[in-house]
């Protein structure tokens, strides 16, 4: 199946009355015009090769779109936006500081069994990961001080960070049973995904990692949805919010003994990655992962995009006190919106967690534009690896349920009926 098979969802073909070429070569022109910038307005070496290497790709894309190649364009792009600058980037050691971070982290994990560095004097020497993300630098570790290719190529954490990704991705895929989607390439190609695969990669197995889980919950797989929750929990406490969506669509949809097995798997695995680091190293995992990435360190965090929090945090400390209260208000209203309405599909499950993200990257003391690739991955990937309404598996607990599932005239028989 090629793009062209497979139109956009009605609403966004009555908001682009454009031809499909149209509109799809339109958007492989305006991804070129960003790719773009990164070489004509930003300072960092990294982006700026993606940006030159992600244009010329995006922009074959589109001429092998409007002369009707649609397979042609989206190879163009995933070589362009992907596959070359990430071969360059870590061929060369170039790289965002984070890939760095997790490296030592890896590093340090094997030598001293110690994830943080003591009382860190500059931002590089920070690690704002929980321990999970160390095992993601544990291959350069493995692979010794060697400065050859293959070192560089295997050892790379961006390299390991993508196989999450995909790994993820996949099996959520197929957990859902929907068919081969051929936008998923495109979301992959796109500078959503392709400039933070390239140049750091450290959100993305956390990407993954609550795609996965939402999916197994959706089909009906509580542990493997309570596994992957833990994994994510392990790397980043930004995770934390897919708990509770998860756990409610499972309440939703298979009943509360299925949301209480997933946090039989979730609590456990996740305090066995997690509380060995914290009891070797507990002031340091407060200072680097919880007081660094809020701004409440010694050290300033870099990530200080012009998002609404970091503008309210940066009037003094009412406008950080402000910003949290905004935050937990947030939070509040999601969860509330949780219980009044819970998600009863993958698709309603990954708006309703990019929903709270959104708001919680929005409104955090401290932030970049990149976290926002998150919450879009989400409500894309979901609409993609969907299957269909009339091929979709069945809600309904085999055997019917205590609570009344599947039974005609209760709201859970309702709800299993939707589509």
């Amino acid at each position: 199946m090629t793009p062209s098979a497979r139109p956009l969802p009605s609403a966004a073909s009555r908001l682009l009355p454009a031809p499909p070429a149209a509109r799809r070569t339109a958007g492989w022109l305006l991804a070129a015009a960003w790719a773009l910038s990164f070489p004509l307005f930003s300072a960092l070496g990294p982006h700026r090769l993606w940006g030159c290497c992600a244009a010329a790709g995006y922009l074959v894309a589109a001429g092998a779109t409007a002369l009707g190649r649609p397979r042609s364009a989206t190879a163009a792009a995933l070589t362009g936006a992907v596959v070359l600058p990430l071969l360059l980037l870590v061929l060369t050691g170039q790289g965002q500081s984070e890939v760095a971070v997790i490296e030592r982290s890896g590093r340090l994990l094997l030598e001293s069994g110690h994830l943080y560095v003591e009382r860190p004097a500059g931002v590089g020497e920070y690690t704002p990961y929980l321990p999970g993300m160390a095992l993601l630098g544990l291959p350069r570790a493995l692979l010794g001080g060697g400065d050859g290719w293959a070192v560089r190529l295997l050892g790379d954490a961006r390299i390991w960070c993508a196989a999450v990704l995909f790994a993820a991705l996949w099996a959520g895929r197929r957990m859902l049973g929907g068919p081969a989607s051929p936008w998923l390439p495109v979301l992959v190609a796109s500078p959503v995904v392709a400039l933070p695969l390239a140049v750091s990669g450290v959100d993305l197995p956390l990407s993954g990692l609550c795609c996965l889980a939402l999916a197994a919950a959706a089909s009906g797989r509580p542990a493997a949805a309570g596994a992957a929750l833990a994994a994510a929990c392990a790397m980043k406490w930004t995770a934390l919010p897919a708990v509770a969506v998860v756990l409610v669509l499972l309440r939703a949809c298979r009943g509360g003994r299925a949301a209480l097995r997933c946090a039989a798997v979730a609590a456990p695995v996740t305090a066995l990655l997690v509380l060995p680091g914290a009891l070797l190293q507990p002031a340091e995992l407060w200072r680097q992962v919880f007081a660094f990435p809020t701004g409440r360190a010694p050290v300033p965090t870099p990530a200080s995009s012009p998002l609404p929090g970091h503008l309210l945090a940066g009037l003094g400390p009412w406008g950080w006190y402000l910003t949290v209260a905004l935050l937990g208000l947030g939070a509040l209203g999601v969860a509330l919106s949780l219980w009044a309405r819970p998600p009863r599909t993958v698709v309603a499950a990954a708006d309703r967690l990019a929903l709270g993200l959104t708001l919680a990257f929005l409104l955090a003391p401290a932030g970049r534009f990149g976290y926002l690739m998150l919450p879009v991955l989400l409500v894309v990937w979901a609409r993609c690896a969907a299957p269909p309404p009339s091929t979709a598996p069945s809600r309904v607990v085999a055997g019917g349920h205590h609570d009344g599932a599947g039974r005609p005239g209760t709201a859970a028989g309702r709800a299993a009926s939707l589509p």
